[in-house]
């Protein structure tokens, strides 16, 4: 039986879904049509929210219960098994424009689908693998090695972790195609996922060119990482995806169909920064190790955040390990964040930020803001 604390408890956890929710209808999910008009109607629905009460605390937010949806969609889809709120997904050729029976279609297919949505819940994290980050973070290496002397002809040589690699398509940054709407840089591979961007006021001439380092080393940690030949998992990734957005949907196939060309080492963990230290332990002199976490730490809460940070930085001052960190402001190691673009609300902005070790001392630099999927990019640095 519930207590009175009980009641209270999850009243006040509905009631911070509830807020996240309202805020994604209107603002964070501006870019889909159909994300906003659920969030919208299950804002209102106490019985809808309480499925993400299943997730850990941290989890508890509305991509995930939009991926868990998006997920049997798309399972449904393929088994030839569509229900009516499959009409309003364009990933599986749905037309339909949000309208006034979608909230009744969404609660029939949770009343339908129940024991899988709450299984996906409980069991899943959110993996987008978004490789449109991939624009920012190819910059981010390029200006690490610049401080560290690198060039053309004589690239510095990296060892990339990625920490919450998911199927850990960010660390085949140097294989892709890149197109910021003035140059063009192929991909290792015709058939390379090919990244666009904009640039919000100048390039950054000086980083721009040939990489001036390699990496000969990669590796990836995750709670639940994904092996790009598992079709399974594959889908959770594209359930990840918002649905309108077929460009998304081909860049991810291509960057799955690239991992599986070039296998990178993926281990499961709860314990990142532990198998960080020993595999920097199995790495040759001369060999600079970075860790890469992009739109990981939103999901950390401030005791799990702060420790993180810590104990980074103390790799980073004792061991020369360099952190890249592309977050949430509020989420960097900056004790202060720079102005965002102008229009562009620093809560929503992903900050890109580097720390590195410079003469003994620990030096922390904001390198740029972008779009959280690498759509645009305005360079600080």
């Amino acid at each position: 039986m519930s207590t009175e604390a009980d009641i209270e408890a999850m009243d006040e956890a509905l009631g911070r879904i509830a807020h996240h929710f309202t805020r994604f209808a209107e603002i964070d999910g501006q870019d889909d049509a159909l994300y906003c008009a659920l969030a919208a109607a299950i804002a209102d629905d106490r019985a809808l929210m309480t499925l993400l009460l299943d997730a850990p605390a941290t989890q508890r937010k509305p991509v995930l219960f939009f991926a868990a949806l998006h997920d049997q969609i798309l399972a449904g889809a393929a088994a030839g098994d569509s229900h009516p709120l499959a009409a309003y997904y364009a990933s599986v050729g749905g037309t339909r424009a949000p309208d006034a029976e979608l909230p009744g279609a969404l609660r029939d297919f949770v009343r339908r689908e129940e024991p899988a949505l709450r299984a996906l819940i409980r069991d899943r994290t959110t993996q987008t693998n978004e490789t449109g980050r991939c624009a920012v973070l190819r910059q981010a290496l390029q200006a690490l090695a610049t401080r560290f002397g690198g060039t053309e002809h004589a690239p510095v040589e990296l060892a990339l972790f990625d920490f919450g690699c998911s199927a850990g398509l960010n660390l085949g940054v140097d294989r892709y195609a890149y197109d910021d709407g003035v140059d063009f840089t192929p991909g290792i591979d015709d058939d390379a996922p090919v990244i666009s961007t904009v640039w919000r006021g100048e390039r950054p001439s000086a980083l721009l060119g040939t990489p001036r380092w390699r990496a000969p080393h990669r590796m990836g940690v995750d709670l639940q990482p994904i092996d790009p030949a598992d079709e399974s998992a594959a889908r959770w990734l594209r359930a990840c995806l918002w649905p309108g957005d077929a460009s998304r949907r081909e860049r991810l196939d291509r960057a799955l169909a690239d991992a599986r060309r070039h296998l990178v080492p993926l281990r499961r963990t709860g314990d990142g920064l532990g198998e960080l230290e020993r595999w920097m332990d199995t790495l040759p002199s001369g060999v600079t190790p970075v860790i890469v976490n992009v739109w990981v730490l939103f999901y950390f809460d401030p005791p799990a955040l702060q420790a993180y940070t810590e104990r980074i930085g103390q790799l980073v001052r004792d061991r020369g390990l360099v952190w890249i960190s592309g977050e949430l402001a509020k989420r960097s190691p900056l004790a202060s964040a720079p102005s965002a673009p102008p229009g562009e609300p620093a809560d929503t902005g992903t900050l890109w930020t580097l720390q590195w070790r410079d003469d003994g001392e620990v030096r922390t630099e904001a390198l740029a803001w972008s779009h959280a999927h690498g759509r645009w990019i305005a360079w600080l640095d």
